[in-house]
């Protein structure tokens, strides 16, 4: 065997590739979070934007936790660089068993992601899911390579030990085996779940990005548009919205509680806001879960173009659970079917045609992109005024925190 080959076999290789690449996507995704603006394949205000501007993405909303996995790799790479044959055999103990605490914490991260990208925010980014696989990779390597390492190690040190009998050889002495071996792996593991605890225990109660538009937005009159809450209401804030976003049903559901809060002093206006290229041409490309968006949102107006007194049943049913515990955004289909049902065959299909519905969805969108800065073009977005705000509240007093703070809508 070469030098290079016994210095570098393939499993090395394979694992100072696996660090490499977690550290480019834990470094790509730290240097979004400071610079702010899109990610590459991710704008559109789709599934990924909203998992990497989560409130699940930072510790108590100052460190992001790819900066953590950032630093986390950087001493991985560190360590693969001291666990060659050429290295002091005290250090290269020390190496691996750094290297499995940090693979431990990896694995433990990707698990407890993944469950935060499934069950509590309802929606997955590529590239934390290529971080976390590599994450699991890298784990499973180095449990499995470590023992078998240091087992060599010990057997190379036996055999410069005088035999205490020199017809009895030497015994080779085991430094860490299979089952030691997975105890720094477990060490890891228990910093994932102290990550996991603080981020749960540190988590901010309402998080949102704001900003204030430089351009003069289109106004639309209350009593001539969708609304929810009394168009003579004092305070009037745009919602800007699609009907298959699941953060934007999340919303949905705190509007009457607030307007309560506000004592009728509050108004919604809804703005559908479709994220998709067939009818706004801000979005920067099209993803599969808005691919009806701008027929849902016609559709919708059309019922309230037909009948306004159906329209808040159309609306509260658009975002209602069908069944199990999760939502799911209606299909077209089923929302002509239930557009019918309320409005009448006839008046949804003339109030379909009517030109009105075009003029007002495009307001709405030039609402959007008047609004639009350092990327920052998800859905749900509250207008007031110049001022805009993309919400993450947890209940209507969020919510309520959110208007007064970032919008300055009075506090009722």
């Amino acid at each position: 065997m070469t030098p290079l080959r016994r210095s570098w076999p393939w499993w090395r290789g394979v694992l100072t590739g696996l660090i490499a690449l977690g550290l480019a996507l834990s470094a790509f995704l730290s240097w979004h979070y400071l610079i702010g603006g899109p990610v590459i394949g991710c704008g559109g205000g789709g599934p990924c934007d909203h998992v990497l501007n989560s409130r699940w993405s930072t510790i108590g909303g100052i460190l992001p936790v790819s900066g953590l996995a950032a630093g986390a790799y950087l001493a991985m790479l560190a360590a693969s660089l001291c666990i060659g044959p050429a290295t002091e055999a005290p250090v290269r103990r020390l190496a691996w068993r750094a290297m499995l605490v940090l693979a431990g914490a990896a694995a433990g991260s990707a698990v407890w992601f993944t469950i935060v990208q499934k069950w509590l925010i309802g929606a997955f980014c590529p590239y934390c899911m290529a971080t976390h696989l590599t994450g699991l990779l890298l784990a499973a390597l180095a449990v499995w390579r470590a023992p078998r390492e240091l087992d060599d190690e010990s057997s190379e040190i036996s055999l410069t030990i005088p035999a205490p009998n020199a017809t009895t050889p030497a015994a080779p002495r085991r430094v860490i085996g299979p089952l030691p071996a997975i105890g720094p792996g477990l060490v890891g593991l228990a910093l994932a779940g102290i990550l996991a605890a603080c981020q749960m225990a540190f988590a901010p109660r309402s998080v949102y990005r704001d900003g204030e538009s430089q351009e003069s937005l289109p106004a639309i009159d209350p009593h001539d548009a969708p609304v929810i809450g009394s168009p003579d209401a004092l305070h009037v804030v745009n919602l800007l919205f699609d009907y298959k976003c699941p953060h934007c049903q999340q919303l949905h559901l705190m509007l009457d509680e607030t307007i309560r809060r506000y004592g009728g002093k509050m108004v919604f206006v809804l703005c559908p806001t479709p994220l998709n290229t067939n009818c706004n041409p801000y979005v920067p490309r099209n993803v599969d879960e808005f691919a009806d968006s701008c027929e849902l949102a016609k559709v919708a107006l059309a019922v309230w173009l037909a009948r306004r007194e159906a329209f808040p049943a159309f609306d509260r049913w658009m975002f209602s659970f069908e069944s199990g515990d999760r939502w799911q955004p209606r299909s077209l289909d089923a929302a002509r079917a239930k557009a019918v049902e309320l409005a009448g065959q006839a008046k949804f299909k003339a109030a379909l045609a009517d030109p009105w519905i075009d003029r007002y969805l495009q307001t709405c969108i030039r609402i959007y992109g008047h609004t639009i800065q350092n990327g920052n073009n998800a859905v749900p977005k509250l207008v007031f005024g110049p001022r805009w705000v993309i919400p993450e509240p947890n209940d209507a007093d969020d919510l309520v925190l959110i208007l007064h703070d970032s919008l300055t809508v009075p506090v009722p």
